[in-house]
């Protein structure tokens, strides 16, 4: 198969790592040990530690990345440039099988890049197994860090004790953009994933992966799908959705009048969720 699989993971970002992290903790993710990452500039160049770590929520299908720079002395790998924007939501990373492969379609579709990135990063010891992936960031995207991402050693991230969640969050299933065109957004996303767009029925467009997928809504959309929210800066990504296996019932619980009910869900608002609407879908 050719082009992309699935909605691989979505990364929420920041400054403050441990309150972003308590934040998710307490909407009743069970998260990762913090992993400092390290990688390369370039194809060529040697692997070095970078200014960035994180925590993810790992789930049945896909995960949620909570990216923070931890040393500002170090190389931020454009962190720093995202989150001049606003914190929150800046990653959207799709999987993929084979990276030379993906390399050379996107190359014959026009896309210039110098090769496939690396990064790496320790599990849960610094001196343990590290996980590597392989990607291939689309150049300069305004809308953040869109990418395909291929998991070199998936199995030890997706380990058991990390699937397990109080708020039974199982799969994540979409992401939500918002663009001031939104047109040429879906075609970037399209050329990336190679997937094709349909209409949304909010307006904008609709990107489905076997597993996944993406709206690309016009900024007049945004009040219907996520009420109350709205944009620091365009384009802007505005939210995702995770499905659980238990209709909402443990977060409901857990959060009460603190959740909206939205088109589809109910949703935590960006204030408690690091900047990024979480839908829980229904």
């Amino acid at each position: 198969m050719s082009g992309a699989e699935s909605l691989d993971h979505v990364g929420v970002c920041t400054r403050d790592g441990p309150a972003l992290w308590a934040a998710y903790e307490r909407l009743g993710f069970a998260l990762t040990p913090v992993a400092r990452q390290s990688g390369r500039r370039s194809p060529d160049a040697p692997v070095e530690p970078f200014a960035t770590g994180n925590r993810c929520a790992m789930l049945r299908q896909g995960y949620i990345e909570l990216l923070a720079i931890l040393d500002p002395s170090l190389f931020a790998n454009r962190l720093d440039v995202f989150l001049d924007r606003y914190a929150g939501m800046h990653i959207l990373a799709f999987g993929m099988a084979d990276a030379e492969a993906e390399l050379e379609r996107l190359r014959r579709a026009g896309i210039e890049l110098p090769g496939v990135a690396h990064l790496e990063r320790p599990v849960d010891d610094p001196d343990g197994p590290r996980a590597r992936f392989s990607r291939l960031p689309l150049p300069d995207a305004p809308e953040g860090r869109l990418q395909l991402i291929q998991h070199l050693t998936p199995e030890l991230l997706w380990q058991e004790r990390w699937l397990e969640h109080p708020n039974r969050a199982v799969a994540l299933e979409q992401a939500i953009l918002v663009a001031p065109d939104a047109a040429a957004s879906a075609a970037a996303l399209s050329r990336l994933t190679g997937a094709a767009l349909e209409p949304d029925p909010a307006g904008g467009y609709a990107l489905r992966l076997p597993q996944g997928g993406v709206r690309i809504l016009p900024p007049e959309a945004l009040a219907a799908v996520l009420p109350g929210v709205e944009a620091p800066t365009l384009p802007f990504l505005a939210g995702y959705v995770i499905r659980t296996d238990d209709g909402n019932a443990a977060i409901r619980a857990r959060l009460g009048e603190a959740l909206r009910p939205v088109p589809g869900g109910l949703m935590v608002p960006p204030a408690l969720a690091g900047g990024a609407a979480l839908v829980f879908a229904a």
